[in-house]
């Protein structure tokens, strides 16, 4: 693709977002991100039927399945300038981004004809069950039951999950269970799909300090998946979720990273307006904090590169390249949030809803402390770059 062409392209996708990201759906821009997932569910639900009518979903996903088929360069230009436009965070995210190509790269022929078409139409919306009390960071800690109903060769789901992102505004969850009894760590696991809109299971949320119930803790007591809503064969589910973190360190990293470019705007025009620029350190910070989003995005390329070379041949694990991706972005983040709030100084204690900027900043500052923990903690992820990245003595570990 010539640079002229990607011009073109970065031209369209802005003119799009300024054209439709207005009227009704102007108050959605730089809403909905992390921490403010609760903000206008049902209108950003909305949005994503007219990214689909658009034609702005499924960019990466071949046409056989309903996608654009595009290339690598081209996602990351629409993904960069969404969120230059302020786009609204994805409610279709953990669909498109995550259990939609992990279909394409083990579904049956009949799962991906049932399930993709609602993800790719903005109509479907899915979350993720992954974490529960005991297993967050260590995921092979996983003891949520499966057993397998002999009259129907369905499967019936017995435990918890925790921190399931918008579970109470989703139609389905993907859940990993343990199916074979007396297994431990990543042995013994299924991948199941199933409807949460059923008998035996029970959403509640998880209420935080800001006020806000984006989080949510789901209960199975006996809700069922159909046998043909497995992912992959039973025992292979740690292998199928593996993939899907994959996914996971997509495309849709680059626009993460357009989101931190404006947080730290938002951070240097506070430290312009009250002053703070004047200090040294303050300025040190700033500029530190910007070179290591050049650093960020450099890494990202790197490891999408790195990911398209392994699906030429015929890989889904986690690249190398992937590997500090989360270590890096999320202590970078939780760095900015503690700028902003030695930005605003004595007033980042004080609330005023009149005040949008120094909203944003204190509840990017309040979410970010979580950064270094969700999705794997600092620990974890230095365990997984040691023993996957650098094939150093993996720790001892004990049975659970």
């Amino acid at each position: 693709m010539s640079a002229h062409e990607e011009q073109a392209f970065r031209a369209e996708v802005a003119q799009w977002m300024a054209a439709n990201l207005a009227g009704g759906f102007a108050c959605l821009k730089h809403r909905g991100g992390p921490g403010d997932e609760e903000a206008f569910p049902e209108l950003r639900k909305a949005w994503e039927r007219r990214l689909a009518e658009g034609g702005w979903t499924g960019l990466g996903w071949p046409r056989a399945h309903g996608g654009r088929g595009l290339p690598v360069m081209q996602q990351v230009i629409f993904h960069e300038e969404y969120a230059r436009a302020g786009g609204p965070g994805r409610m279709g995210h953990i669909g498109e981004g995550l259990i939609g190509p992990t279909l394409i790269a083990f579904g049956t022929e009949d799962q991906k004809a049932r399930l993709l078409p609602g993800i790719r139409n903005g109509t479907t919306f899915w979350c993720q069950g992954y974490s529960e009390p005991g297993a967050g960071s260590d995921l092979a800690n996983v003891r949520t039951r499966a057993v397998r109903d002999a009259a129907s060769g369905d499967w019936l789901v017995s435990g918890q999950k925790v921190w399931t992102s918008l579970a109470h505004d989703s139609d389905w969850i993907f859940v990993l269970a343990r199916c074979a009894p007396g297994s431990h760590g990543s042995k013994g696991l299924v991948f199941l799909m199933l409807p949460l809109d059923q008998p035996g299971i029970e959403i509640r949320p998880i209420r935080q300090m800001g006020g806000g119930a984006e989080f949510n803790e789901v209960f199975f007591d006996g809700a069922r998946a159909a046998a043909a809503d497995v992912l992959g064969e039973p025992g292979d589910g740690w292998r199928i979720a593996m993939a899907l973190l994959g996914f996971e360190r997509g495309i849709s990293t680059l626009g993460q990273q357009m989101q931190f470019t404006h947080e730290l705007e938002w951070v240097a025009q506070a430290a312009r307006d009250n002053g703070s620029s004047r200090d040294a350190l303050v300025r040190q910070r700033i500029a530190r904090a910007w070179a290591g989003l050049r650093v960020m995005r450099a890494n990202a390329l790197r490891m999408l590169a790195g990911a398209a070379q392994a699906g030429q041949d015929g890989g889904t694990a986690l690249q190398r390249e992937a590997l500090i991706y989360k270590y890096y972005w999320s202590n970078w983040h939780r760095d900015l949030g503690q700028l902003a709030l030695d930005v605003l100084g004595p007033l980042a204690n004080v609330l005023d809803h009149g005040d949008t900027r120094r909203t944003r900043l204190q509840q990017m500052a309040l979410f970010s402390r979580a950064d270094t923990i969700y999705a794997g903690t600092n620990e974890i992820q230095l365990n997984i770059i040691a023993e996957r990245g650098l094939g150093m003595p993996r720790e001892a570990r004990g049975q659970s």
